[in-house]
């Protein structure tokens, strides 16, 4: 096995990486985050369901795609900004709220797809969070009006717009239909 030499960020590109949307560091390099208007969309939509469930509840604290994640021990470096995260409120006590980023894992992460994203690039980032400690993760795809659920014990759940999606013991209170998560959309793609 050859070992890799991943290269360190000076202070000066890591501090504006962390303020910078649409960018995640990965195995030495830059990536930028696929997205588009429907992606977009799906994902502001979600963030308000959480937001307002987080908010009634105070179960959780919710974050945009502008948070960072540098959780991975094997690359220090390396940061994910997921679409959206979850975390459980009594995990925030003593996080400093003026770090650029969160230095653990998330309790639920969300991404929403986008026609660029690679199948191969989304389960691996899948993969990763999961084996990192972060304990659900959801893809929503909006082609499909569904959302998969990954949990950190290996299983994984398709749910489609009939169903019921729950925040597990993540958020226990939040319950909505799948079909939430598209209302506006499907709202538009009928309109003339």
């Amino acid at each position: 096995m050859t070992a890799i030499s991943i290269p360190k960020l000076s202070q000066t590109e890591s501090r504006r990486l962390e303020r910078e949307g649409g960018v995640e560091f990965v195995d030495g390099q830059v990536v930028e985050k696929p997205v588009s208007v429907e992606s977009s969309r799906m994902a502001a939509r979600v963030l308000g369901i959480l937001l307002n469930d987080a908010d009634a509840s105070g179960e959780a604290e919710v974050f945009d795609s502008s948070l960072g994640y540098k959780v991975f021990q094997d690359d220090p470096e390396r940061f994910r900004k997921p679409d959206i995260s979850v975390i459980r409120a009594d995990r925030m006590v003593g996080i400093e709220p003026a770090d650029g980023f969160m230095r653990i894992p998330a309790d639920l992460v969300i991404e929403v797809l986008s026609p660029g994203d690679l199948a191969y690039d989304v389960i691996e980032k899948v993969d990763e969070y999961l084996r990192h400690g972060f304990r659900l993760v959801w893809l929503v795809h909006p082609n499909t009006h569904s959302v998969t659920v990954y949990r950190a014990g290996g299983n994984a759940t398709l749910l489609h717009e009939h169903e019921v999606i729950t925040g597990e013991n993540v958020m226990p209170s939040f319950r909505h239909e799948v079909a939430d998560f598209f209302a506006r959309t499907a709202r538009i793609a009928n309109s003339p």
